[in-house]
């Protein structure tokens, strides 16, 4: 059922942003892998693939440990939104990870690389236990949307939602076993000849608040999150609807809540993981909502560099978009060999493009037909 909600009664800004991927730790190299086009794909060295169909990841250098990269991407953005230390304490912590909750249940407490999550939170001087999300690939774009209405509620004043995931060898193994994963180690999404996505390292962290917070505080927001919209279409366990029904109306419930139509949309970072059937529902999900604007609007997948974070990949290429729009500049859709007449979109292919823009759409969806669309809007 779709969040159809249609206003906001307060602004939700965007006024801290941390992250880390293959390409380094800080939003700047994240931001100039996107834009080069060049992937960060290569051989997987943390673990042994001789028995694996595929071989390829995006993997940050050395060994790092999720718990600390999590805890330094919360005080990066924290810094950045210059939380102080009574307003850390008070600030809510929604933290999307890759886990099982069933497990977790079992046991009574979810385990970070050997710290609990509330012990990241206190590593990051934030008092409150958090929220955790394992929803699958949507689990960060799903605490965005929580973090908004408890913000527009006045049920929160500062929110702070993380996400983190580092490639390991289960999730590689599952993946790869169930021949998703790209044989040719490379991500080539809404292409013809497309064979897959691959894993890569994700940790993110923002800060979002209501403007009239952060104005009282002197901060100026770096975006605004004008609207979100939640749907599912429970046609499959794994694979979405071929007529894209479910994206559609996340998009439609996105636009709405923020007044805006589908020419007000200046570019889409596409959910896009590079399998056949997802790109192509994606694709029909886009003319769906946008109508005739579907084959105007450029579009890019920044998974085709970065590779797909699970849990975290929302929040990675949502802290992306808004780096997107504030360079006015739009990654490339990397990968592409050729046209996928199920997959007619104005793609962002062979270099970045240009382009001043006041809107931009997050889309992802997950496993069990979960779908969210988050519409970012210039500051």
């Amino acid at each position: 059922m779709a969040d159809s909600r249609t206003a906001a009664p307060a602004r939700v800004v965007i006024t801290g942003m941390s992250a880390t991927s293959a390409y380094g730790r800080g939003t700047e190299p994240l931001l100039a892998g996107a834009l080069s086009g060049q992937p960060a794909f290569g051989p997987v060295g943390r673990f042994s693939v001789e028995r694996r169909r595929a071989t390829a990841a995006a993997e940050l250098p050395g060994t790092p440990v999720l718990a600390d990269e999590l805890a330094a991407a919360i005080g990066g953005a924290c810094d950045m939104a210059a939380l102080g230390p009574a307003e850390r304490r008070s600030a809510t912590l929604l933290l999307a990870l890759h886990t099982d909750a069933a497990a977790a249940r079992e046991a009574g407490a979810l385990s970070v690389a050997g710290s609990t999550p509330a012990a990241v939170a206190a590593r990051s001087r934030l008092a409150d236990a958090p929220r955790v999300y394992a929803t699958a690939c949507v689990a960060a774009s799903t605490a965005i949307a929580d973090a908004a209405a408890m913000i527009v509620s006045g049920r929160a004043g500062q929110v702070v939602v993380a996400a983190g995931y580092l490639v390991d060898e289960d999730s590689f193994a599952l993946f790869d076993g169930g021949r998703v994963l790209a044989r040719d180690g490379q991500v080539r999404p809404f292409s013809s000849g497309r064979q897959g996505l691959l894993l890569g390292d994700g940790v993110a962290a923002v800060v979002l608040e209501s403007a009239a917070a952060a104005r009282g505080r002197g901060v100026s927001p770096l975006a605004r999150l004008a609207g979100w919209g939640r749907a599912g279409d429970a046609y499959h366990v794994c694979q979405p609807c071929p007529d894209g029904s479910g994206l559609s109306r996340a998009i439609g419930a996105a636009m709405r809540r923020a007044g805006v139509d589908p020419a007000g949309i200046g570019y889409v970072n596409a959910n896009g993981s590079g399998t056949g059937y997802a790109d192509s529902s994606e694709a029909a999900a886009l003319h769906r909502a946008l109508g005739a604007y579907a084959g105007e609007v450029p579009v890019s997948s920044t998974k085709s560099v970065h590779g797909h974070a699970l849990e975290a990949s929302a929040l990675l290429e949502f802290v992306l978009t808004v780096l997107v729009l504030r360079a006015g500049c739009l990654p490339v859709n990397a990968g592409y060999l050729g046209p996928d007449d199920e997959c007619r979109l104005n793609l962002v292919l062979g270099s970045a493009r240009e382009a001043r823009c006041r809107y931009a759409l997050s889309l992802n969806a997950a496993f069990g037909g979960a779908s969210t669309a988050l519409l970012v809007a210039a500051a």
